[in-house]
């Protein structure tokens, strides 16, 4: 397939830069996912690479060829949109074959690679049907099956999931990891949804500003956030963060509640230094219904707002020092609103962030 390279990247429309010099090595085969919300660049960085953005300044290189100024029908690359565009008019078989019989393939090819596509994404059954006989989901496979036949270099893929509801979602995640797996492609994806991107990536791209934050695997991105901004975005519920100064070697928080500095930070941090402290729900509990209970920790007393029991978990709303947090119960107890809960802090999993920059202590 193709590794894609991206140096120095700059689009802008007129007098305003939507994308800053971005540097970004897609290797062949992997799968890399852009995410970040609306007006991040996502969308324009993927459409550059596709050609359907011409770009401003910099280099694109996919197998190793310049392509800044190669129309997209050269670039031997297949997109798949979040709006399908399949034609209305014209069977599942045909939506299929269509783009190779402009190409001018002929028959047999078409109904070889029609048939093969067909076969991976379970479409087989569906061939004759019209796009209005297809459920969401089936209509997004076709969407994908028509890259497919083309053998490109590399897939891109633009929110494709957005227009489904929450199972089928779900459902199409798993369709796309066993497309990757079957056809062993370079897959370039843009979504706004951190648990897609989670699931599906090799490597998390994040996206701010038109300017990209932290690149690394999905759990490099989650446990080793750069910035606040990432620790936020990442993780689903986003992290807790609290504004503290350090105070006779602790963290005191705004209402004089204080923490104790996490060990492997205490060489980092100087008195009266500010500082926000993040920590996951998953690793704020109450005593005994916690998932790590045996780590350096902390404790608070946490007054519960509001409960949501999810079935042998429950995410706990409270407030700490002004600021809204989220904890977790895992077990099967029922926790009632106004109810004090007296809970652990996992310090070997929380975080520190200059107050100032939101710049992790840790980040190189």
């Amino acid at each position: 397939m193709a590794e894609i390279s991206l140096k120095k990247v700059v689009k802008s429309y007129g007098r305003t830069p939507v994308v800053h010099g971005i540097d970004l090595e897609i290797a062949d085969n992997e799968f890399v996912v852009l995410v970040g919300p609306s007006g991040c660049g996502k969308s324009t960085t993927l459409r550059m690479i596709a050609g359907l953005e011409d770009i401003s300044d910099g280099e694109i290189r996919i197998r190793g060829r310049l392509v800044n100024d190669l129309p997209p029908r050269k670039r031997n690359i297949s997109m798949v949109f979040q709006n399908y565009a399949l034609y209305p008019h014209m069977s599942v078989r045909d939506n299929l074959g269509f783009g190779l019989k402009i190409a001018g393939q002929s028959r047999s090819v078409v109904a070889e690679r029609v048939a093969e596509a067909a076969g991976i994404l379970g479409l087989s059954d569906l061939l004759d049907r019209l796009p209005a006989e297809l459920s969401g989901g089936q209509r997004q496979r076709v969407a994908m099956g028509r890259a497919i036949v083309r053998h490109p270099d590399a897939f891109l893929f633009d929110e494709p999931l957005s227009n489904l509801d929450a199972k089928l979602r779900g459902q199409m995640r798993a369709e796309i990891k066993k497309l990757h797996q079957k056809v062993a492609s370079t897959i370039v994806y843009v979504t706004h949804d951190q648990i897609e991107a989670m699931t599906l990536a090799d490597r998390i791209v994040v996206m701010r500003d038109g300017h990209i934050d932290q690149v690394g695997t999905p759990m490099e991105v989650f446990n080793h956030p750069v910035n606040t901004f990432v620790a936020a975005f990442i993780g689903s519920p986003p992290m807790n963060q609290l504004p503290a100064v350090v105070d006779a070697g602790r963290l005191r928080l705004e209402d004089g509640t204080t923490i104790a500095v996490p060990e492997r930070l205490r060489a980092r941090v100087r008195a009266g230094q500010k500082l926000i402290l993040g920590v996951r729900p998953d690793d704020i509990s109450p005593e005994g219904y916690g998932l790590m209970e045996d780590g350096e920790s902390d404790r608070v007393d946490l007054l519960v707002d509001i409960a949501e029991p999810l079935g042998m978990e429950s995410l706990i709303y409270s407030r700490l020092a002004g600021q809204e947090v989220q904890a977790k119960l895992y077990g099967p107890r029922l926790v009632a609103p106004g109810e004090r809960l007296t809970c652990r802090i996992s310090l070997s999993r929380a975080h520190l962030f200059d107050a100032g920059t939101g710049r992790n202590l840790e980040a190189e």
